[in-house]
């Protein structure tokens, strides 16, 4: 039976969907079966970042409302065995119905090890909706005051939704950031937002190239052991937290 972890976060630009991809990556590496279910309605992009976009005919909507199976909707990732995408609906109207949520996840659910399930930003109705069918939570946040702000708010209204295993991710962390006096430490994001910390992602300008291409990181990239351990954190595993 899968776990469904919600990735989320206060505010939009934090690199939340692409936690999300490397994580379910990283996860699939290690022998797990994933599923990332996009839930961004009408700002779709894992899609791309999965290098599946020419085979994605049908998304989340035609499966809430019964127009296909989920199996029918799901890409497997091309560069990754064991990792699959069920995309965000084209339509930025399009709001979840919570029971056929429920109901679609508890099913999905046996036939995965883990369902990654990423949210829009900010607190809204697919937000949620996504909270409704949540094991664990997953923030991300960058090093800046406006975001960790937000951060507290999300984490306040996901425990008041019933979720109580919160983790944070401090995401796009570089030593210059370290010595901006905007917050001094990592110390302060973590007390600012409330929340027992999991990861620190460092800033990798290759990233965002590597998965704007839908291509996997190479394994010798900094980013590629953090994403390693930060599943092997969510595995139940003890390792040490460090940057980079």
């Amino acid at each position: 039976m899968a776990q469904t972890i919600l990735v989320t976060s206060g505010k939009g630009g934090v690199g939340k969907s692409t936690v999300s991809v490397l994580l379910g990556a990283a996860l699939a590496q290690a022998g797990k079966r994933v599923l990332l279910l996009e839930m961004d309605s009408g700002l779709r992009g894992m899609d791309i970042m999965l290098g599946v976009q020419d085979e994605t005919v049908y998304d989340l909507s035609d499966v809430l409302t019964r127009r296909c199976e989920p199996i029918k909707a799901m890409a497997a990732c091309p560069y990754m065995q064991g990792l699959y995408l069920l995309p965000a609906p084209y339509d930025h109207c399009f709001i979840p119905d919570q029971g056929d949520l429920i109901r679609l996840t508890r099913g999905l659910a046996h036939h995965f090890d883990y369902l990654l399930v990423d949210t829009p930003a900010g607190l809204g109705r697919n937000f949620q909706a996504a909270a409704a069918v949540a094991d664990r939570a997953l923030l991300v946040v960058t090093p800046d005051p406006i975001c960790v702000r937000d951060g507290r708010k999300v984490a306040d209204t996901l425990e008041a939704l019933g979720v109580g295993d919160i983790r944070l991710v401090i995401n796009k962390v570089t030593p210059q950031l370290a010595k901006m006096k905007m917050l001094p430490d990592l110390d302060a994001v973590i007390d600012g937002v409330g929340v027992q910390l999991i990861g620190v992602i460092p800033q990798e300008n290759q990233v965002m190239e590597i998965t704007a291409k839908g291509r996997p990181l190479p394994n010798s990239t900094v980013c590629h052991r953090v994403f390693a351990n930060l599943a092997g954190r969510i595995e139940g595993k003890y390792i040490p937290l460090a940057i980079g």
